[in-house]
């Protein structure tokens, strides 16, 4: 699913000016653990998170992740805003909870990152 159709579904605001949102994202993954996301994020994901802190554009350049977005109407500060267009990595916020993002992304098509493990597992 491409950045822009994400940025619709969700009725996102784009943050980031100096990134494509052609990217191809391939799974989705929600969570506010960046602990989490360092354990178990291995593919092309987007990451959900309502965590706002610089610590996830870090947590998302180690994973080489190509979008982000803020759920729950929150915003990342400017530092961090410059921090990911240095980076490529596109900042969307949307007011929508966590568990709501997650439930439409999921009935348009875009797996979780978990699911693909288990898919992989028994196929």
């Amino acid at each position: 699913m491409k950045l822009h159709e994400i940025r619709g579904l969700l009725s996102g605001e784009v943050l980031t000016d100096k990134v494509s949102l052609e990217i191809d994202i391939n799974y989705c993954y929600g969570c506010d653990l960046m602990s989490d996301v360092l354990a178990y994020v291995q593919n092309n994901v987007l990451l959900l998170t309502g965590l706002v802190h610089p610590q996830v554009i870090r947590t998302a350049e180690m994973l080489d992740l190509k979008a982000i977005v803020f759920v729950r109407g929150k915003r990342p500060t400017e530092e961090m805003v410059s921090m990911a267009e240095d980076k490529g990595i596109v900042l969307i916020c949307s007011k929508h909870s966590l568990y709501t993002s997650s439930g439409i992304l999921y009935e348009n098509g875009l797996l979780g990152e978990e699911i693909t493990h288990e898919a992989t597992l028994q196929g």
